[in-house]
């Protein structure tokens, strides 16, 4: 196998250089496509072996019997990373923020995918052809692996002090007018951000609808402690995002890969006569390495509880202010 993959590269070296590149990209594209929309995983084997594969693959290709510097290891591990990138964005797999915030995990494990296909070839040139194939074929693999493991729910709790007493900060939390534009950057990108909140009846099983740019999220109350405790599912939700694109895009992850279960307001009466006003969201994600994606999921939730938890707060002190 090693003498076929040398027949494929040529000898001059720029033709050598795109051809690897080429190749790798070919590989990993396939295989992103399969994992993705085949066996519907975004995963270990998207997020870390990918990229692991698309640094090792070039470097190995490009290095076969050909003496390459540690610089031109991750330099043609980038120059791939860089070309799979514009795949993904031409061809409508993904949009700008997704790549951007898998931008840095990528970035890290195609680097060391360089420095793993640099060693190989230097010290172990003849199991080189035997490496890519095991990176090749694990990929896949590891999808399939994933795919039965079960996502943990996780929760997230903001908090926020409101001088008012609870009895004005409930009403205010039940359902809220429409809030202000957001100046975060963040719900600038195209993260779906909260725009009001209505409710449909009282006490345990009114239906209250919290509308974000994206749609509604359906929330049937569990429990109506007034004024400290409202409690509710979620059985219905919109989009958590809206790519940034040169197309619509519908990726697979916008739908069921992020799954807010529960939502709670608790209300406690502070000795000052304040309120503490908690938020606290509970979720999961079928998104992974999970210690990474939580990362950013549980900032993006903290700056909706934000959001909301301060436009709560103006609200129900301004309501106090009138009353006096």
């Amino acid at each position: 196998m090693k003498e076929q993959i040398e027949k494929i590269l040529p000898t001059d070296d720029k033709k050598r250089k795109w051809i690897s590149v080429g190749l790798t990209v070919i590989i990993s594209g396939l295989l992103t496509l399969w994992g993705i929309y085949g066996i519907g995983q975004y995963g270990i084997a998207l997020f870390i072996l990918t990229p692991l594969f698309i640094g090792a693959g070039s470097t190995i290709l490009y290095g076969l019997k050909k003496e390459i510097t540690y610089k031109q290891s991750w330099q043609i591990g980038f120059l791939t990373l860089g070309v799979y990138t514009a795949g993904l964005l031409i061809f409508a797999i993904e949009g700008v923020i997704c790549i951007a915030m898998a931008a840095p995990i990528g970035l890290l494990l195609t680097w060391v995918g360089s420095l793993i296909g640099y060693a190989i070839i230097n010290k172990t040139p003849n199991n080189a052809p035997t490496t890519m194939l095991i990176l090749i074929g694990i990929i896949p693999t590891m999808a399939f692996i994933e795919k039965d493991k079960e996502p943990t729910l996780t929760s997230v709790i903001t908090s926020i002090e409101i001088n008012a007493d609870p009895q004005t900060v409930w009403k205010n939390v039940v359902e809220f007018p429409q809030l202000d534009e957001p100046t975060e950057f963040i719900f600038k990108t195209g993260i779906a951000y909260p725009i009001d909140a209505k409710i449909e009846g009282t006490g345990v099983g009114a239906v209250r609808h919290c509308n974000f740019t994206t749609g509604s999220f359906v929330e049937p109350i569990t429990v109506w402690d007034e004024p400290r405790l409202l409690k509710f599912d979620v059985v219905e939700q919109p989009e958590p995002m809206k790519e940034l694109s040169f197309w619509d895009i519908d990726a697979p992850h916008l739908h069921d890969y992020f799954v807010s279960k529960q939502g709670q307001f608790k209300l406690i009466e502070l000795p000052n006569g304040n309120t503490l006003l908690e938020g606290t969201t509970w979720y999961y994600h079928n998104i992974r390495p999970t210690f990474y994606w939580q990362i950013w999921s549980d900032h993006i939730i903290h700056k909706i509880h934000e959001r909301v938890l301060t436009h709560i707060k103006k609200n129900a002190e301004n309501e106090k202010k009138s009353s006096i």
